[in-house]
């Protein structure tokens, strides 16, 4: 799978490109199943508390491994999609699971990822994601909303909201009234691909399905990380076999 040059324009232009089908329903069920029953879930996960105090858990980690989800990040559909779009060569930088369950998943707040990742050392913002939907996202479930275009604004202040980075709520006020709305609803097997100074937030889940999702994230390999602490790989992201996902059925 390959991505067109108008698929490119539009990543540097509004800051994101949503592909369908880039996993198939058995690869989804699978990593479905590593959600339910796997280790690597099970061991990294936490919570974080929104504004209103309603928890958004996730699971994070920052190395491959030999697993499902290693086995996804190193798809060519998803790796040489990163490469097209930072147009450059790619690290892996982490990987992780949202768990937005049904009735009980909270929000994420506005913020951009690089207001994260700043504080982590990275010298430029040359880091993308790849956001897989493992179930049908939708307004009703808390599915992602991103302002287009917003990546142009360059790095906000972020601060503490709940228990949760933000970005500057009076700053927000001004953007959100400037910035076209996104609500991105997508089926499972979708990958939204978005740049890490890309506005991004999430309404709770007060329906009765779930909305999961597995996040791949990557650095530019050239770009630096400063300090002692490398949570990047200093490698380039290995390309694994397109069926590799499918040994784990």
């Amino acid at each position: 799978m390959f991505l067109s040059q108008e698929h490119k324009w539009n990543y540097e232009r509004d800051g994101y490109v949503l592909l369908t089908d880039v996993f198939s329903p058995l690869e989804v069920k699978l990593m479905i199943r590593a959600v339910e029953s796997g280790e690597r879930v099970a061991q990294t996960t936490h919570g974080s508390a929104d504004a209103s105090g309603k928890k958004a858990r996730l699971a994070l980690w920052h190395e491959l491994g030999d697993d499902i989800w290693a086995a996804a990040s190193t798809s060519p559909r998803i790796v040489n999609a990163v490469r097209i779009l930072l147009g450059e060569e790619a690290a892996f930088f982490h990987g992780k699971v949202m768990l937005k369950e049904a009735r009980s998943g909270g929000a994420w707040e506005w913020h951009q990822d690089y207001g994260y990742w700043y504080d982590q050392g990275f010298l430029f913002p040359r880091l993308i994601s790849a956001f897989a939907a493992l179930d049908t996202a939708t307004i009703e479930n808390g599915c992602l909303q991103v302002l287009r275009g917003s990546h142009h604004l360059g790095r906000l202040d972020h601060g503490r909201v709940g228990q949760q980075t933000g970005a500057d709520a009076h700053r927000m006020e001004l953007i959100e009234s400037t910035l076209d709305r996104v609500y991105v609803e997508m089926k499972p097997g979708s990958v939204l691909f978005f740049h890490s100074n890309l506005l991004h937030s999430s309404a709770p889940n007060n329906s009765p399905h779930h909305r999961r999702s597995f996040i791949m994230c990557y650095n530019a390999l050239a770009n630096p990380q400063l300090g002692e602490r490398k949570t990047s790989e200093q490698r380039p992201v290995p390309v694994g076999a397109d069926e590799c996902i499918l040994q784990f059925a």
